[in-house]
């Protein structure tokens, strides 16, 4: 009795036989139904939890500046006022667990009664806090021009890497703010102890030999 042979068997065993040669770590059976394919999937780093991402606040006293042309209290003297505008930050986990933060500044220069086109620096800081504590601060000087006919002109920054320790990825702040910015806390200078003074010698207080 013969037996008939479907042509296209051969053509079968062929290819699974060269999609199992292709399979890594396990039969092409048990890859397809652990990995949905063949072939093992390169290995994916671990999982990190969300980040604690705060929205950007405004330092106090820092959503304004004004420059004056005369005594303060004077609208008519008032030059250039400067004030910020949207505000915007991401967050990315490490792998360490620190978090970096990328924070985006917008901003505009408006002139005042004593103003006059040209080109203003933006004095602006960003800080991280913690505890009410400056864990980090950036200052950078910006600029801003306005231009002839003109009664405004817009400033933007976008300040990366800013890096907040393991240790305070669950409670920190972020404040932007116009003009000199917060410094980093520090440790207190130890005082040095006061020199003992010397006795003094008899000549100095008189007394006879």
């Amino acid at each position: 009795m013969r037996v008939r042979v479907r042509a296209g068997v051969p053509a079968l065993v062929l290819a699974l036989a060269a999609t199992a040669a292709g399979a890594e770590e396990g039969n092409f059976l048990s890859n397809m139904f652990k990995y949905g394919g063949p072939t093992v999937p390169p290995s994916q780093g671990k999982d990190l939890e969300p980040p604690y991402c705060p929205p950007v606040g405004v330092s106090e006293g820092g959503a304004a500046l004004q420059t004056l042309g005369g005594r303060a209290g004077d609208k008519a003297s008032i030059r250039t006022q400067i004030t910020l505008g949207r505000l915007a930050r991401e967050c990315t986990r490490r792998e360490d667990g620190s978090i970096t933060v990328k924070v985006g500044v917008e901003g505009r220069v408006l002139l005042g009664p004593a103003g006059a086109p040209g080109r203003f620096d933006v004095p602006l800081t960003i800080a991280v806090k913690s505890d009410e504590k400056v864990v980090v601060s950036r200052f950078r000087r910006l600029s801003a021009s306005v231009g002839a006919g003109e009664a405004q002109g817009f400033f933007s920054v976008v300040e990366e890497d800013i890096s907040v320790p393991a240790a305070m990825t669950r409670d920190y702040e972020i404040e932007v703010g116009l003009g000199g910015g917060a410094k980093a806390a520090k440790a207190p200078a130890r005082r040095k102890p006061p020199v003992a003074a010397a006795p003094a010698s008899p000549e100095q207080t008189g007394a006879s030999q």
